[in-house]
């Protein structure tokens, strides 16, 4: 899909393609996924529903990129030479208000996703799999470093810990994910179960 989505984008700018995907998230965010019509996008962007297909093949993907479009750069970019400040990091490369716009526009489309499988392999290929591999790279390098033992249990249920955090945050205080909150998360949670010293 990777070759074939970039061969198709070729002829759309940089600068057009961000006003694009700032438009199918503001649509996101008014209608929800399954509301979301190419037909919409196309009005919203002046653009022809033809070009979209044919630069994006569909809903599902272009979803997908929007929302990958729309992260801070990448995870394994951040390297600060500890663990914990690479979580830090992480965390507060988003404000919480863009946090928590963020949350409510994911929490719509985990219903989507479950629900449509062009939309579930889209964004297992374009977000999921990209982001675990660049997550994983920032924690071997802990390992690396001596701070996490390689064979520490608690390895494989990092991104688990960090995503329920995110995710339940909401559901279970009836309150949005912010800085402090995953922060705190990180130093009472995740960096103990790794055997990491939070001082």
């Amino acid at each position: 899909m990777t070759e074939v989505a970039t061969a198709r984008r070729s002829r759309i700018t940089p600068e057009r393609e961000a006003e694009l995907y700032t438009a199918v998230l503001d649509l996101l965010r008014e209608v929800g996924y399954d509301a979301l019509t190419m037909d919409a996008v196309a009005a919203r962007t002046r653009s022809s529903k033809a070009t979209l297909y044919r630069q994006w093949g569909g809903k599902p993907e272009l979803v997908a990129r929007a929302i990958r479009h729309n992260k801070p750069g990448s995870i394994a970019d951040i390297d600060t030479g500890s663990l914990r400040g690479d979580l830090h990091a992480l965390t507060s490369r988003e404000d919480d208000c863009t946090m928590q716009q963020n949350a409510a526009l994911m929490r719509g489309l985990f219903m989507a996703v479950h629900a449509n499988p062009d939309l579930l392999r889209a964004f297992k290929e374009l977000l999921v799999e990209p982001e675990m591999e660049e997550f994983h790279r920032v924690v071997q390098r802990a390992v690396d470093r001596g701070e996490v033992r390689a064979d520490c249990p608690a390895l494989g249920y990092v991104v688990h810990m960090l995503i329920g955090a995110f995710a339940t945050r909401t559901l279970i205080d009836d309150q949005p994910p912010t800085q402090q909150f995953l922060i705190s998360y990180i130093d009472a949670v995740v960096l103990p179960a790794l055997g990491v010293p939070t001082e």
